[in-house]
C-alpha cells in the first residue's frame, strides 16, 4: 500500500510525523506492508516517510511575505504531481498547507479521480472564512475530512463533507503534563530564578517582524527582574547563528537551545511566543503564555480593507474554547510594552496563572481523547480497504 502526505512548515512536519508513525504502528499491526512518500520535513522522515521534497522552510503568513518562496512552492508542487502520475498512490492525505494542498488536489481530482484523498487538519476556514472558494475547493477534493477542532467538525459538516472529528493529535504528545520540578532540575534552573521561555520563530519572516518586539520585551524583563534567565529553543537549526547574535547585541541573557525538546518549555514560569502550534503545546504543559504576531503592514492593510479580514482569536488555546484562556495581541497591539505588562502581570499574580491553568484543563477536555493519531490513522487506512 502506498500512501502520499502532502504537508509544510515545521509545525506540519511535527503533526506529518505523529500520523505517519500511527500509520505504520497500524498497518503493522493489520499485516498491511506499507510506503509512505511524502512533502514535510525531517521528522516525517525519521518516523518513516521517504521525502520527496522539503517544504519546512519555504513557508510563510501573508501576501507581502510569500512571494520570495512562490517559485519553490511551483517546483515542488510540479515535482509533486509529476511523482503522483508516475507512481499513482492508494490514498492522498493533506495536511494543512492550504495553496499548495487545494493546487495538488485539483491535480489529482482532473487526472487521478480514483484516487481517494483525505484532508487532516484542514485550513481554518472555520475560524475566518475571508475566501469562500478556498472552502468550495476543500469541498470539491476532499472526501474524508478528519477534523481536529469540534468548531471544524461542525463547520464542514454543514457544508456537505464527510467529516469525522478525531480530536488533536497534541494530545497524543502530552498525554501527561511534564514534571515542572524535575525539568528545572534538569536544567540546573534553581527555585528562585524566574525562567522565561522565548518563542520568536519558525518561519523566516518572522526573524523580520517577531524578533525586534521579542528582544525589546526581554530587556524590559530583563530591568525588573534581575533574577529572570531568557531561554530560546530553536524551531529551525539554520536560526541559530541569528539568534545568538541578536541577543548577545541586545544583552539579553539567553541560551539558545540548538536541541529543544520539552524540558525547557516544562520548566519555564512564563513562555512568550508568537502565535502557533507552540501555543498549544505550552498550554497542554501548563506553562502560562503570552502570545503576539505581526505581519508586514502592507499585508495587514490589505487583509483589514480589502480582504475584510477578521477572527475572535488567532492563538490556538483560544480556538479551542472561542474564548480568551491566554492573552494574545496582533499586529500593532503587539508592542513590547504591551507584552511586558502581559508578562509581569502572570509572573505577579496567582489568580491569574491559576485562572489559566482551569482553562488549560477545559481545553485539554474539549481537545478529545488519547489516541487521535491512531485513530486517524485507523480511518484512513480503513478508507483505502473500502476503496480497493
Amino acid at each position: 500500500m502506498r500512501i502520499f502526505i502532502s504537508t509544510g512548515e515545521v509545525s506540519g512536519d511535527l503533526q506529518g510525523a505523529m500520523l505517519v508513525t500511527a500509520l505504520h504502528r497500524q498497518a503493522e499491526r493489520l499485516g498491511i506492508p506499507l510506503e509512505i512518500v511524502a512533502l514535510g520535513g525531517d521528522r516525517m522522515v525519521a518516523a518513516g516517510a521517504t521525502l520527496l521534497g522539503n517544504t519546512t522552510a519555504i513557508g510563510s503568513i501573508g501576501l507581502v511575505e510569500a512571494l520570495p518562496y512562490i517559485i519553490p512552492t511551483l517546483q515542488l508542487r510540479q515535482r509533486a504531481k509529476q511523482y503522483l502520475s508516475q507512481h499513482p498512490p492508494d490514498l492522498v492525505v493533506m495536511i494543512d498547507y492550504v495553496g499548495p494542498n487545494i493546487g495538488i488536489g485539483k491535480y489529482l481530482r482532473r487526472h487521478l479521480p480514483q484516487v481517494p484523498l483525505v484532508y487532516y487538519i484542514a485550513p481554518q476556514e472555520w475560524v475566518w472564512s475571508i475566501n469562500a472558494n478556498t472552502t468550495q475547493a476543500i469541498l470539491e477534493i476532499t472526501d474524508r475530512l478528519l477534523a481536529i477542532f469540534p468548531a471544524e467538525a461542525a463547520y464542514y459538516e454543514k457544508r456537505g463533507v464527510n467529516v469525522t472529528y478525531v480530536g488533536h493529535p497534541l494530545i497524543d504528545r502530552f498525554p501527561v503534563p511534564p514534571d515542572r520540578e524535575a525539568a528545572r532540575q534538569q536544567l540546573g534552573i534553581s527555585e528562585d530564578q524566574v525562567a522565561i521561555a522565548l518563542l520568536p520563530a519558525s518561519r523566516q519572516q518572522e526573524l523580520k517582524y517577531l524578533l525586534p518586539i521579542l528582544l525589546e520585551t526581554a530587556q524590559r524583563l530583563q530591568e525588573q527582574l534581575p533574577q529572570v534567565q531568557f531561554w530560546v529553543p530553536l524551531s529551525r537549526p539554520e536560526f541559530q547563528p541569528i539568534l545568538e547574535q541578536a541577543f548577545h547585541q541586545a544583552k539579553v541573557r539567553a541560551t539558545v537551545l540548538v536541541d529543544p525538546n520539552q524540558t525547557v518549555l516544562a520548566a519555564a514560569d512564563l513562555a512568550i511566543a508568537k502565535s502557533g502550534t507552540v501555543n498549544l503545546e505550552l498550554a497542554l504543559m501548563g506553562v502560562p503564555q503570552v502570545v503576539f504576531y505581526r505581519v508586514n503592514r502592507l499585508t495587514a492593510w490589505i487583509a483589514e480593507h480589502i480582504l475584510k479580514f477578521s477572527v475572535p482569536f488567532m492563538s490556538p488555546p483560544n480556538l479551542v474554547m472561542m474564548k480568551s484562556i491566554v492573552p494574545e495581541f496582533m499586529q500593532q497591539f503587539a508592542t513590547p510594552e504591551a507584552l511586558t505588562t502581559a508578562a509581569l502581570g502572570l509572573l505577579t499574580s496567582p489568580a491569574r496563572r491559576q485562572r489559566m491553568q482551569e482553562d488549560y484543563q477545559q481545553m485539554r477536555q474539549a481537545m478529545g481523547e488519547a489516541g487521535v493519531c491512531d485513530r486517524a490513522a485507523l480511518e484512513i487506512l480503513k478508507m483505502v480497504n473500502v476503496e480497493s
